[in-house]
């Protein structure tokens, strides 16, 4: 398998510690994706769309467990059931809000990546695809409302 970056984000956490969490945790902080030259083509009519996936790579994250304390419960989840960093394939995804695209270059709201992410991956976000009807948040009913002020902190590093 070979994966690539296309291009790098660029935010205002340079610190893994005390940035937030989740986009909804962002509320208002703004970003750039520089799409990387080669792939810039594959951007045509992105624009139209008011939100975007991101996947990224955590370049920062070092191993992986296959148990972790995340950072909205005290106890310890299986790393699939949580978002946390440290993953076998240390993958992130986003849903940022999309306020233009210009000469290769994303601007983007309520982003909660770390600056200098490689970019691997964009797609569009659509409701009618992306967002299903009576869902079950597991572990995390309950305390959902937390991630708004959740900061992370080091116990990913």
């Amino acid at each position: 398998m070979n994966v690539e970056p296309i291009g790098v984000i660029h935010s205002p956490f340079a610190q893994r510690e005390d940035m937030p969490i989740q986009p909804i945790g962002a509320a208002g902080a703004t970003g750039r994706v520089e799409v990387f030259e080669p792939f810039r083509a594959g951007l045509r009519d992105l624009e139209g769309f008011s939100h975007v996936i991101l996947l990224y790579h955590f370049h920062r994250s070092e191993g992986y467990a296959l148990t972790v304390r995340p950072f909205l419960d005290d106890r310890e989840h299986g790393v699939f059931a949580t978002r946390a960093p440290r993953r076998p394939n240390p993958i992130g995804l986003s849903v940022l809000r999309l306020e233009g695209v210009e000469h290769g270059v994303l601007r983007v709201r309520d982003v909660d990546i770390l600056d200098g992410t490689p970019l691997l991956d964009i797609k569009p976000y659509v409701p009618d695809f992306d967002r299903p009807e009576a869902v079950r948040v597991g572990w995390l009913e309950g305390r959902r409302q937390r991630v708004r002020e959740a900061r992370s902190d080091g116990r990913f590093a």
